[in-house]
């Protein structure tokens, strides 16, 4: 037989319990309780935290509901149903289907926006961009993982799947989708001029030398949903058919014909594959050959040959140098057999370069002696 004295705060609400069964809702004040031969237990909860987590809420749901309307904010949600709670004013958080929860009323204002999934996969545009601004929110925001957020830039594009299949394309901008009972997922698409290398690429040439290639392509996406509706990666497929074209472009060839023309390449592959492309959505803008790399055995070889060539080169105009001062020899010389006064300036030319190797010349006779004794023409 005793009496039990219970102080409830302003910010608080109590639970009185009787044996483990709810007896009422104990308002803020002093309450004195007569327990009598029974067990009384009076359960306190601040209500600045607005969720009653207890093993009692279904209970009040079924059996209370005038306790529960005048101290609850009931939530009750179907499996069609998703809820967006807000504290303040403020949203907080996003509640899965068949969610059941109470949460006090007071000094929290909550509300709840009830969302029926079959209507639409997309959140409204205002609701995306709420969640999208986490900035805004005195607290991290729970229940997100429901939610599939994109942000498509202004040089891209969104690719939209719902259940495997192509919904449609997203333009930039922030969108939210639902992931209740469905299976939805986004894939950036870069918009812009791309670059795509083909590096390493053994080929052999039509005569069996072995080139290593490395290849460089520019290709920009022209319909994106064409693209992804025929081509599982547009990507991939981009890059097997350069090689092919590749491939095709040097196999056909000699080394020859691949050194004197490298642009052939460039030419067959983008002439191959830009028809290859026809209809799947990419345009492949440009094509060009990085480098192309000779085994160690084939550079010692072509360096001998180019050398061999240089050196015939060498040799026949130095053949056409000696014909051309020979004609001329022959030229002055028939000159000088019908002009005695070009003959004479002939031999004073002579004379001439041999006195500048000379340190010093003695004369007897006279000038005339010296030049008949030194330079005697027939």
């Amino acid at each position: 037989m005793t009496i039990k004295r219970v102080t409830v705060n302003k910010n608080e609400r109590g639970l009185l319990l009787r044996n483990g069964d709810f007896e009422r809702m104990l308002q803020p004040g002093t309450h004195w309780l007569f327990a009598g031969l029974d067990t009384l237990k009076a359960e306190i909860f601040n209500i600045s935290a607005p969720a009653f987590v207890h093993p009692l809420t279904d209970y009040l749901m079924a059996k209370e509901p005038a306790v529960v309307e005048a101290e609850f904010v009931r939530v009750e949600l179907n499996e069609h149903e998703a809820g967006l709670r807000s504290e303040n004013g403020v949203l907080v958080e996003v509640l899965p289907p068949a969610t059941r929860r109470l949460y006090w009323r007071g000094l929290v204002d909550v509300q709840l926006d009830v969302i029926d999934l079959r209507a639409s996969v997309e959140l409204p545009a205002a609701i995306a961009a709420r969640l999208a601004q986490p900035q805004l929110r005195p607290r991290a925001m729970t229940g997100l993982g429901g939610v599939l957020q994109v942000e498509v830039p202004a040089t891209g594009a969104g690719l939209l799947r719902v259940d495997g299949k192509v919904e449609r394309l997203l333009t930039a901008g922030t969108y939210a989708f639902w992931k209740f009972g469905r299976n939805v997922a986004a894939e950036l698409v870069d918009l812009r001029l791309q670059t795509l290398d083909v590096t390493g690429q053994e080929i052999l040439t039509r005569d069996k030398v072995a080139l290593r290639l490395n290849l460089s392509a520019t290709w920009r996406y022209t319909d994106v949903l064409r693209a992804f509706e025929q081509l599982a990666k547009p990507a991939d497929h981009l890059y097997r058919e350069l090689q092919f074209g590749l491939r095709a472009a040097v196999g056909t060839r000699t080394l020859d014909e691949l050194l004197e023309n490298k642009s052939v390449i460039d030419e067959v592959v983008t002439a191959q594959v830009t028809a290859k492309l026809a209809g799947h959505g990419l345009q492949l803008d440009g094509v060009g050959v990085k480098d192309i790399v000779l085994p160690g055995e084939m550079k010692t070889i072509l360096a001998q040959v180019v050398e061999a060539g240089k050196a015939a080169e060498a040799n026949v105009i130095r053949r056409r140098e000696e014909t051309a001062a020979t004609r001329a020899l022959l030229n002055t010389a028939k000159v000088m057999e019908d002009n005695p006064v070009a003959l004479r300036l002939k031999e004073l030319e002579t004379l001439e370069r041999v006195a500048e190797r000379i340190d010093k010349i003695s004369v007897f006779g006279g000038l005339d002696q010296v030049l008949n004794g030194l330079v005697k023409l027939r």
